[in-house]
């Protein structure tokens, strides 16, 4: 009886407790909320540099300080929060930003959802809602901020440090690694680009991380370009690879040249190219959408310029990221999709998007 009674609580009340709901759907709107924000904010931030337009870096500064609220927000409303327990969420993912330090992605993406679903339960339950469930949506939130945003930030960002420590150390191996490992959650249901944010992950492995989505999204759209023409090279290269997942679920084999490229692209951009994305960690998990990657590597070049700890932008930067982010995988894709496509492990229209 109390377990049905649960049940029916929670489903009038729209609190779903799933992998789907929290790890694809909220994950992807926090991405959404980041790139809005802090990403925007960067670039917004690098044009006012190079164009001497003070006013675009105040308005990029102004951005990238409201990612914490933007990506709450987005997370309330990927949990169909009703507008109280939305906005309620804005100082909740302000503070968990914040806190959360170099790791404040991830503490926000759990405080949030913690919060929003606390404020969901309370919603509309008295008769002085619009106390009670700000109340409760703020305090609960702003409570785990200062209790739990510092220790899932150090967390966080531990774990990135180490992925970049590994890759300095052994940038053929890692570079291999976090290429195929964050090109796949670039094409899989979830969100490569707040993986990247949340972990922190810059230098060489961010750069190992734009190579491998690169890989998945122009590869993907090259090799499937006899099935999908300029259209499906358009929405895949400059969108997402993730219109190919019902094809990937049909036939699996389907994915093995992109990863086969991101394979190979990985280590060439730690080892060859020494690219490094020193720009926001958000744009190495976002590759050739919207040109989130290569303007990511473009921005940390000029930022360090702007250090000192670059004296400028060389030749070989420029080959590189264009080998790495655009002629590889489309080479590469092409060339080992040409082979599975031999052997009959690709089929004509095994590509084809609906």
């Amino acid at each position: 009886m109390i377990l049905a009674a649960v049940k029916s609580f929670l489903d009038r009340k729209d609190i779903v407790i799933s992998p789907r709901r929290y790890g694809v759907e909220a994950m992807g709107a926090m991405a959404q909320g980041l790139f809005c924000s802090l990403l925007i904010g960067t670039i917004l931030n690098t044009a006012g540099t190079q164009l001497g337009l003070p006013f675009l870096n105040q308005v990029g500064a102004d951005a990238s300080q409201m990612s914490g609220a933007a990506m709450a927000v987005a997370i309330g409303y990927a949990l169909h929060c009703p507008p109280l327990v939305l906005f309620s969420l804005v100082p909740v993912g302000f503070s968990a930003n914040t806190q959360g330090g170099a790791g404040g992605p991830l503490a926000v993406l759990i405080i949030a959802i913690l919060a929003a679903e606390a404020g969901k339960a309370v919603s509309k339950e008295t008769k002085i809602d619009i106390l009670v469930t700000p109340l409760v949506t703020v305090l609960l939130g702003s409570g785990l901020s200062a209790w739990w945003a510092p220790a899932i930030g150090k967390a966080a960002s531990s774990v990135g440090q180490i992925i970049m420590w590994a890759t300095d150390l052994r940038p053929f191996l890692m570079g291999i690694v976090v290429s195929v490992v964050i090109g796949i959650a670039l094409t899989l249901p979830i969100s490569s680009a707040a993986i990247c944010a949340a972990l922190g992950l810059t230098g060489l492995a961010g750069g190992a991380a734009v190579a491998g989505c690169c890989a998945n999204m122009v590869g993907f759209a090259v090799l499937s370009f006899r099935e999908n023409r300029w259209g499906g090279l358009v929405s895949q290269g400059l969108g997402t690879s993730m219109l190919q997942m019902g094809n990937i679920v049909r036939n699996p084999r389907i994915w093995l040249p992109v990863i086969g490229a991101s394979a190979v692209t990985g280590p060439l951009a730690t080892c060859l190219f020494q690219l490094e994305m020193n720009g926001p960690a958000v744009s190495a998990g976002m590759g050739t959408c919207g040109m989130v990657g290569p303007i990511g590597v473009w921005s940390g070049w000029i930022s360090d310029i702007s250090a000192g700890t670059k004296a400028a932008v060389t030749a070989m930067d420029w080959v590189g990221l264009i080998l790495i982010c655009f002629v590889l995988p489309g080479i590469l894709s092409w060339a080992f999709g040409l082979f599975f496509r031999r052997v009959g492990w690709i089929r004509e229209g095994d590509l084809k998007l609906e």
